[in-house]
């Protein structure tokens, strides 16, 4: 088991996952576990640090999650955030209540004490707060290091013991110091060493590709995306004509994308299968309206495709795919108590019983990780800077049942959306872009003859990891040229709408 520098305890909060992201950033690697992990099983990774989580619980609720509290004798730096804050406090003998005043939202850390976890930050930082409870009473041997206006305790530490916690998050954005006091925690009190990155992550991926797989060969799903793209180059690399490639046309890709996909690998001298399986998804598909059932009769299907060309080829044992850190954290609860979001058709919408084993080298790291990935493998920036599609493609972007008519009206709306984001320049300033067939349909007049016709969504959102999302704040003339070219020149639509939510609440994906 390789060692793991910093390890994230999850307790349940969405958020979790995002300490990880920022200190990889840092250049020190950290994983996260389930917050009941053994204490061998910690010991084992040899950490150097341990940070514990959020939760939407209380510490004294009746079930309240606890780690093995062996972890406080282990005699390594802790730090804990907002539920790890008051788990450390109940452990050490202090007291947590609910407050009077919650605390959500922005609010000003103003130091207490001069501390080496302040180092190069300023003092009423602006931190971002979400809780419900507060510590009333430190446990003996903590002092105060930071409060804020509801929060009197806001930073704290046993100086000692090398405990510190922050009642805020440093890991979401609106911290607007909170990456750099996860790296004072890391490189300072744990004597971490920034040396992760993505030339170092490949190396180790291609040696771990060449250990497991020996002399089988790999069936490799790919869609023509960043992430099977890297996948595909990652495994080429690592073991040449062992590895299969195949894309299927599962009858829900963008408009000119089958032959988008053929051109990119033709390229790169990268032998591609393509499979037209669009009859059999869409037979399938059809009347099913529930999103997750969506997910997973995509997921069956292609695992039944992926068999099916095995046959065609002499022992292949696995199967590769894009898999990424934040489609098994949407999908399944893996690394702890956090709630299922979403079944992503590569994660829990894979069936139980298949005749492959899974080959996932990108399933524990972020979308920009991969890109940097990307970046050191050689690819071209027009894949890298390709915007995420779903695996199950169009199917998640019409609401309601799939048929040929509204992926027809999707896609050459969709393409015309592109068109212009490409043109004025925020295709390449924005994470994602895409149009929703909403199946709402409106009144509207069209040369002065009355219409009933559907409403396109377009959902443009600005992010670094997925994990989180806001809404891109596009110019009204970028705006007005989308909804003007829709509207002209796709028969059937007469109504375009701007979705301006964000993840949380929202998902990026509608469904």
């Amino acid at each position: 088991m390789k060692e793991v520098p910093i390890i994230v305890l999850d307790f349940g909060s969405q958020y979790t996952q995002i300490i990880t992201r920022k200190l990889r950033e840092s250049g020190i690697y950290s994983e996260v576990l389930p917050y009941s992990e053994s204490l061998e099983n910690i010991k084992l990774r040899n950490p150097k640090g341990i940070i514990l989580g959020g939760s939407p619980a209380s510490v004294y609720d009746k079930d309240a999650y606890l780690p093995d509290l062996g972890i406080f004798e282990l005699n390594i730096p802790i730090l804990g955030i907002c539920y790890g804050m008051q788990l450390i406090a109940k452990v050490f003998g202090g007291s947590v209540v609910s407050s009077i005043c919650h605390e959500y939202g922005k609010s000003r850390l103003r130091f207490c004490e001069d501390n080496i976890i302040f180092k190069d930050t300023e003092d009423k930082q602006i931190v971002w707060m979400s809780h419900c409870d507060k510590i009333n009473v430190l446990p003996k041997g903590f002092k105060q290091l930071g409060e804020s206006e509801n929060s009197p305790y806001a930073a704290i530490a046993n100086l000692e013991k090398n405990i510190f916690a922050f009642q805020f998050h440093p890991e979401v954005y609106h911290s607007e110091y909170g990456t750099k006091l996860l790296k004072n925690f890391a490189k300072y009190i744990c004597k971490c060493d920034s040396t992760w990155n993505m030339g170092s992550f490949a190396k180790e991926q291609i040696a771990c590709i060449r250990q497991e797989v020996g002399n089988k060969r790999v069936l490799c799903a790919v869609s023509g995306g960043v992430d099977s793209s890297v996948v595909a180059t990652l495994l080429h690399e690592a073991i040449k004509e062992q590895v299969i490639l195949v894309f299927v046309d599962n009858g829900l890709l963008r408009e000119n994308e089958k032959e988008q996909v053929q051109d990119i690998f033709a390229s790169r001298d990268m032998s591609l299968i393509s499979i037209d399986a669009s009859k059999i998804f869409l037979s399938r598909l059809e009347g099913i309206t529930n999103p997750e059932e969506k997910r997973k009769i995509i997921g069956k299907t292609f695992i039944e495709v992926f068999e099916k060309e095995a046959k065609k080829h002499k022992e292949i044992e696995f199967l590769a795919q894009g898999t990424l850190y934040t489609d098994i954290i949407e999908s399944i609860s893996v690394k702890g108590p956090s709630k299922t979001i979403k079944s992503h058709h590569n994660v829990g919408g894979l069936p139980k019983n298949m005749n492959f084993k899974l080959l996932e080298p990108l399933k524990e790291i972020f979308k920009d990780e991969v890109r940097a990935l990307g970046l050191e493998l050689g690819l071209p920036k027009e894949i890298i800077n390709r915007h995420p599609f779903p695996g199950p493609g169009l199917a998640i972007r019409i609401i309601g049942d799939v048929n040929l008519c509204d992926l027809s009206l999707l896609r050459k709306a969709d393409l015309l959306m592109q068109d212009v984001l490409k043109a004025s320049g925020y295709y390449e300033k924005t994470w994602q872009a895409f149009c929703v067939l909403l199946n709402v349909k409106s009144v509207g007049v069209m040369g002065d003859n009355r219409t009933y016709d559907n409403t396109i969504c377009v959902r443009v959102v600005e992010a670094s990891d997925g994990m989180t999302a806001v809404f891109a704040n596009l110019p009204y003339e970028v705006l007005e040229t989308i909804s003007r070219r829709i509207i002209n020149e796709v028969e059937g639509i007469n109504r375009v709408v701007y979705d301006i939510s964000s993840k949380p609440p929202a998902t990026i994906e509608w469904e």
